[in-house]
């Protein structure tokens, strides 16, 4: 898949060879280097003209053209290179992303390839990121000689290091594990593990060091991300030391604080009990979130006000929260004239638009993420990913969500990532990069 201007759909990808990711464990190499030996990540890759032979950013490009790293670490293309309905898939993704495409173009697909990254990124086992392996095998995936099948699928992440890529080769049959990862930046494979023997669950990993001993050697477990471990592992000595642990953070950091996102207005009309206050990913705690955030940020409130105005019928003074009951609370509108509207009367589109303007005006101290406390919010990025960005919505509320999130994602500290059925809706709206993905 290419990106896409809204009017212009992208061709497919060329069809690869049915994909056998845990077939064959890589080669053993020396070390790692920019011409590895032949191994499970490299297997099944797209026919010339597809997408693994196109040429690879140089150092400071960047997917909008521009020259040089921001500052914050970001994911910037989502590989799936064997996973579920998708095959030697490339998705750019930009600062505010739609996904398009028809039910079963494998835009739900693609955002929960980018939710289990996120999941290992931030140390959860393998299990955690796929409780469904089985769904991530693409159909025609043909088992090797040992009944083993697996999946394929990575990411770039672009930062202060430049594009740092990662690959992972997952097993799921007969025992979920991972059977390789690569991590590489500007064409150096900084980190390469390899499942050697079957019995032991472990891989064999190597990490560039470039001193006295070019490579380190040691086992990883093989149900953790051997990306996000390695700030454990690596002490950081030699310049060549310091290079991984800098291309392993900024992935990890690129990864970690996202919030998969879909409302779910038929569990946002009764009232809920007091708690944390940090939003859910169907929102069913929106009202106890709005008793929490109504007081402690104004002006956020102001303008999640002012979001509302525009998207639901009837005048809007206000939007809060009050007791109902023991431990509980429920959600308002003011209309500004002493009548208040329980948010229970509101239709299904008026609640998903007035949950995802709260997602996109709050950030990770609100909502329920995995924010890297160890890193200055000041780098931080918030990933939304918003599946059925439009489900329920009319014309003019797709258009005010739209802005809005235009408007917070040209700010740096938060990106969206939404699948649509169709994003012609997006035409002229600047900053929006629109993928679109086919059944083909």
């Amino acid at each position: 898949m290419t990106p896409a201007s809204p009017a212009s759909p992208a061709s497919p990808a060329s069809p690869a060879s049915p994909a056998r990711p845990d077939a064959d464990p890589p080669s053993a190499s020396p070390a790692p280097s920019a011409d590895p030996a032949p191994s499970l990540l490299a297997r099944d890759a797209a026919p010339p003209g597809g997408p693994a032979d196109r040429p690879r950013p140089s150092p400071g490009a960047r997917p909008d053209g521009a020259v040089g790293h921001p500052g914050r670490p970001r994911v910037t293309e989502l590989l799936l290179s064997a996973f579920a309905g998708h095959r030697g898939v490339e998705l750019p993704l930009g600062a505010l992303t739609l996904l398009a495409g028809p039910s079963g173009s494998g835009k739900t697909g693609a955002l929960r390839a980018y939710e289990a990254l996120a999941r290992l990124g931030g140390g959860a086992g393998l299990d955690e990121a796929f409780p469904d392996p089985d769904a991530c095998v693409p159909e025609r995936a043909r088992a090797d000689a040992q009944q083993r099948r697996g999946f394929r699928l990575g990411c770039t992440a672009d930062g202060p290091e430049g594009p740092v890529r990662l690959e992972i080769a997952v097993q799921a049959e007969p025992e979920l594990r991972i059977v390789g990862e690569r991590l590489t930046a500007d064409g150096q494979v900084l980190l390469e593990t390899a499942l050697r023997d079957p019995r032991r669950r472990t891989v064999q990993a190597a990490w560039h060091t470039a001193g006295t001993t070019p490579v380190t050697r040691a086992p990883l477990p093989d149900d953790r991300l051997g990306t996000a471990l390695l700030p454990l592992r690596v002490a950081g000595r030699t310049p060549g030391q310091r290079r991984v642990l800098a291309a392993a953070e900024q992935m990890v950091v690129a990864l970690r604080s996202v919030f998969p996102c879909d409302p779910r207005p038929d569990r946002m009309h009764a009232p809920v009990p007091t708690g944390t206050g940090r939003l859910l990913g169907g929102c069913d705690n929106l009202a106890d979130v709005l008793w929490r955030t109504r007081t402690e940020c104004g002006r956020r409130h102001a303008l999640l006000v002012a979001a509302v105005r525009a998207g639901c019928a009837g005048p809007v003074a206000d939007l809060l929260a009050e007791p109902y009951g023991a431990g509980r609370v429920r959600a308002l509108l003011a209309r500004g004239d002493g009548t208040r509207t329980d948010l229970r009367l509101l239709g299904d589109g008026e609640l998903r638009y007035t949950a995802l303007a709260l997602v996109l005006l709050t950030g990770p101290g609100v909502l329920e993420v995995d924010a890297p406390g160890e890193v200055p919010a000041a780098l931080q990025t918030l990933t939304v990913l918003a599946d059925g960005l439009d489900r329920g919505l009319d014309p003019r509320q797709r258009a005010e969500l739209l802005r809005l999130a235009a408007r917070m994602c040209e700010r740096g500290h938060i990106r969206l990532v939404g699948a649509v059925s169709d994003a012609s809706w997006a035409a002229g709206v600047d900053g929006v990069t629109v993928v679109h993905l086919n059944r083909d």
